[in-house]
């Protein structure tokens, strides 16, 4: 019997969003994503306050959002913006290990001493005497970018169900899927996508998990006197405790957490917030007039913070695209496109994928 589908997608957001779309400008057809919320991007996707840096999650992640920069400039979703990274006294030699570990893999870096950071950075504390700025840190139309690969996965006939939660999943010589509100479907291959909820749903399907731990992440609108000025750079630290940036007229500010939580509909802990806005006052003598908005987000993570893209090691048809930690979108076109040609038995192009596949646990 033809299974009902190719591939099934489990999860909608920009992991499974981006490899759909990847999937039919190479040739494939028959793809349905399975979203468990009312629309797609309802979680990590439609909560991010996303920025292009490529240093941005580590060395390992840098060749993935290296190779999408000129991806996202194309198709127009990058905004200007810098990232600065401060440091502290104590704190010179670990800037300088970043500036090692990044120079050499081309990341466009340039030293600045107080009188330079100050300069940027109205108000900036004294303890601040350092820091590093890329100024090819561009910010990201989030939303513009999902609506982007779901809409042109749509004009070459992938599916979006939404509202359709995985409630099993059985193999024989197909996936034969069950969904809570009663709806079954059959696929040859299944992804997940699927986020905070990845070792769920590799349990579901037979698998062994991976480890993937979904993490919250806070973040907080905020109006500030004085006026942040709206080409600021994105103002982090080298010891990654916080950062901000501008954002429509406002602060957006986050102090960097990362709380163990279940897969669930994140919402902000009052402690987070009051720890966010702490650590901002701690850099910048600047006075949060109003908290004006307040969210969370799940941040999934594997074992070694790196991405998992490849078939399961024991699974037949099982894909994974999953552990994108906060770096799933600045890293989606070359990240989607190494994952489909995987998929679909291509040849590497620009990528090696062997660092990411999930027979490395």
């Amino acid at each position: 019997m033809v299974p009902d589908f190719d591939i099934a997608i489990v999860g909608a957001g920009m992991a499974g969003a981006s490899l759909a779309a990847a999937l039919v400008e190479l040739g494939a057809t028959r793809i349905v994503l399975l979203e468990g919320e009312e629309r797609p991007g309802y979680h990590s996707t439609g909560r991010s306050a996303a920025f292009w840096q490529e240093t941005y999650g580590g060395a390992g992640v840098q060749p993935l959002t290296t190779a999408s920069g000129p991806v996202l400039d194309a198709l127009g979703f990058l905004g200007e913006r810098g990232g600065l990274t401060l440091a502290r006294e104590a704190e010179l030699d670990a800037l300088a290990a970043f500036e090692t570990e990044f120079t050499p893999l081309g990341v466009a870096m340039e030293r600045l001493d107080r009188e330079g950071i100050a300069a940027i950075v109205p108000h900036l504390r004294a303890a601040w005497v350092a820091g590093v700025m890329e100024h090819d840190c561009r910010d990201i139309d989030v939303g513009g970018l999902h609506q982007h690969y779901l809409s042109l996965a749509a004009r070459h006939g992938a599916q979006v169900w939404c509202k359709a939660r995985l409630a099993s999943a059985r193999r024989d010589d197909a996936w034969h899927l069950s969904l809570e509100d009663g709806r079954s479907l059959s696929a040859r291959v299944l992804v997940n996508a699927a986020g905070a909820w990845a070792d769920e749903v590799a349990t579901m399907a037979g698998a062994a998990p991976l480890g993937i731990t979904p993490y919250r992440r806070t973040m907080v609108q905020a109006r500030v006197a004085p006026a942040v000025d709206p080409a600021m750079p994105l103002v982090m630290d080298i010891g990654e405790s916080f950062y901000f940036k501008p954002e429509a007229g406002r602060l957006w500010l986050t102090p960097h957490d990362e709380t163990p939580s279940p897969a669930c509909d994140a919402a902000p802990e009052e402690i987070d917030v009051a720890i966010a806005i702490d650590r901002m006052e701690q850099v910048v003598d600047w006075q949060v007039e109003r908290v004006e908005h307040k969210w969370a987000g799940l941040r999934s993570f594997a074992p070694d913070r790196l991405p998992v893209y490849g078939w399961d090691r024991a699974v037949e048809g099982l894909f994974w695209c999953a552990g994108q930690g906060g770096f799933g979108i600045q890293t989606a076109p070359a990240a989607s496109a190494m994952a489909a040609r995987l998929l679909l038995g291509m040849e590497p192009d620009a990528i090696d994928p062997a660092p990411y596949a999930p027979d490395r646990f």
